[in-house]
């Protein structure tokens, strides 16, 4: 890792290109720059990298491992920072991720509501904001082994999750499909999100979130009308190899 200070420079740096690009596409959008707020995914990198980032004013943060996200929350409790957890969940690690998570992007399944419900009652912190992503692909019957919802099932989803003791519904998260009838197009895929959003909102005003785009398409994603984006390398730089 590089020098506490040149590591500093470089991601004020990239903070502020990121930024420029955010402010940019609200204004191409006709919205304001405060309709968007920036969620750095910090997976992969140290607790040091949130402490630079948050001296530069970042509040909001991602992760999407939970053994890595619980120590770097942990490390970083001092601070007033707001956890996302993006990555895909399984139940077991529902207590866990409740104890940090301020929001779960990736719930996308009954089994999960319920492991979630369960946590959050056991510990001391207020409600759980819970985001239901919608595998987009799924809409064609592709990607079914991977996570997400298909759209068919938000209905139901965001009715569970509503029921559910201890959560908020907040709103709705996707990823830019690979296969299917938007691999390609992000912008039609948010412009889909959206629709299904609005849908969600005629009885949920309050479900408002809609979490899309990371470093390659936030763009496409704040032209559709996301109020989160998703941005890690364009911040922190390209990730390393794992092996």
């Amino acid at each position: 890792m590089k020098e506490t200070g040149a590591r500093a420079a470089e991601l004020a740096a990239n903070l502020a290109r990121v930024e420029e690009r955010v402010r940019t596409a609200c204004e191409a959008a006709g919205r304001a720059r405060s309709e968007v707020r920036l969620v750095v995914v910090s997976k992969t990198y140290p607790a040091e990298d949130v402490r630079l980032l948050a001296g530069l004013g970042v509040r909001e943060f991602a992760e999407n491992r939970d053994q890595e996200a619980v120590a770097k929350a942990a490390s970083c409790a001092d601070l007033p920072l707001v956890w996302h957890f993006v990555g895909q969940l399984q139940t077991n690690k529902a207590r866990s991720v409740a104890e940090y998570a301020d929001y779960v992007h990736s719930v996308d399944r009954i089994k999960l509501v319920n492991a979630l419900s369960a946590a959050v009652r056991r510990r001391e912190r207020p409600s759980l904001n819970c985001l239901i992503q919608v595998a987009l692909e799924k809409e064609s019957g592709e990607g079914e082994g991977r996570g997400g919802a298909a759209p068919a099932e938000v209905g139901a989803l965001a009715r569970a999750v509503a029921d559910a003791p201890g959560l908020r519904l907040a709103g709705l998260m996707t990823v830019a499909p690979l296969s299917g009838g938007f691999a390609g197009r992000p912008a039609a895929a948010f412009d889909r999100l959206i629709e299904i959003s609005r849908d969600l909102r005629a009885t949920d005003p309050a479900a408002n979130m809609v979490s899309a785009g990371m470093s390659a398409d936030l763009e496409e994603a704040i032209a559709a009308g996301a109020t989160h984006v998703r941005v890690g390398s364009a911040v922190l730089g390209v990730r390393p190899a794992l092996g």
